[in-house]
């Protein structure tokens, strides 16, 4: 699979291929884009994702200067910031004396503070799910958030989804990947490229698995 002849953006987007389209594909997620859930559960989702990021946000400054993660920590993408706009306009100004992480939450971003921590390589691919995804597919909830609960286009509610510092989000993408393609000249062991490979499908594993508690607490009624 992983060859010298096969970029190692393609490597791990294939390879990963079964376990975002699982996530995508969740009954939560397609309840929420289909219209169907009430903006509580957007809000209790935008909650969730307020943890997970703060996970990934609070490890990248220590990692600034790696050689693996480094490169891919842009202040551009950071969310934190929107998310607590997004979350005092759902909940108002003291929605963090009700904010509280799922346990599927609680391990996801448990994971990737110990990546930081620990494994810059592993925290690349954490990187690579969130903010990759959020300017592809992310534009497609921020679309249909607006359509369905009334948020302003672009506005507040919807901010998690605005790169403002981004000019060109297509040439961010093409940046982004060509970083991802550069792995193979500061990895150069093949297992541990696997490694990152692996941490990618357990990204989305536990993005699926917040999903599912998600739609536990918002079962679609008959």
């Amino acid at each position: 699979m992983d060859t010298p002849l096969t970029p190692f953006s393609t490597v791990i987007r294939t390879a990963s291929h079964e376990q975002h389209t699982e996530a995508e594909t969740s009954t939560f997620m397609s309840d929420l884009l289909g219209g169907r859930l009430g903006v509580e559960a957007y809000a209790r989702y935008t909650e969730q994702l307020w943890f997970v990021y703060r996970a990934l946000e609070d490890g990248a400054e220590a990692l600034r200067d790696d050689p693996v993660a480094g490169p891919f920590i842009r202040p551009e993408l950071n969310r934190v910031s929107e998310l607590e706009r997004d979350l005092a306009h759902l909940r108002g100004a003291d929605w963090r004396a009700s904010a509280a992480p799922l346990p599927a939450t609680t391990a996801y971003a448990a994971r990737v503070a110990e990546c930081a921590r620990t494994w810059p390589g592993g925290y690349v691919a954490h990187h690579y799910t969130r903010y990759l995804g959020d300017l592809s597919g992310g534009q497609i909830i921020r679309g249909r958030a607006e359509q369905t609960w009334g948020f302003a286009r672009k506005g507040d509610g919807v901010r998690f989804y605005v790169f403002e510092g981004i000019a060109n989000p297509a040439a961010v993408k093409r940046g982004y990947r060509e970083l991802l393609d550069g792995i193979d000249t500061v990895v150069r062991d093949e297992l541990e490229r696997k490694r990152i490979v692996d941490e990618c499908k357990t990204a989305f594993a536990l993005n699926t698995r917040v999903f599912l508690e998600l739609g536990q607490e918002f079962p679609l009624s008959a």
